[in-house]
């Protein structure tokens, strides 16, 4: 395996975990932003309302999103044991 196939395979894994990663971030973005922004207009400067939110956000988005980020993972899997079998 040369020095370029090694850099593509790791790319490729930076860009599965953007990607699966990113359905949850992007909830946990919203629902912060939401909070923040209930925060200022009603004058609570709660610090910890944000965090019961966000965790129930995340925790149903990854509910929603665990098929398509088992499918991003498992095809990158596929393709690393391929390049193992293979032998590069």
């Amino acid at each position: 395996m040369t020095g370029a196939e090694v850099l593509d395979v790791a790319r490729e894994g930076i860009w599965v975990l953007i990607i699966v990663s990113a359905p949850l971030m992007i909830a946990g973005l919203v629902v912060g932003v939401v909070i923040a922004l209930f925060q200022a207009l009603t004058q609570i400067q709660e610090m910890t309302l944000v965090f019961v939110p966000k965790i129930l956000a995340i925790f149903v988005t990854m509910l929603v999103a665990l098929p398509f980020m088992g499918a991003t993972i498992g095809g990158y899997m596929n393709r690393i044991a391929d390049l193992i079998v293979s032998g590069g």
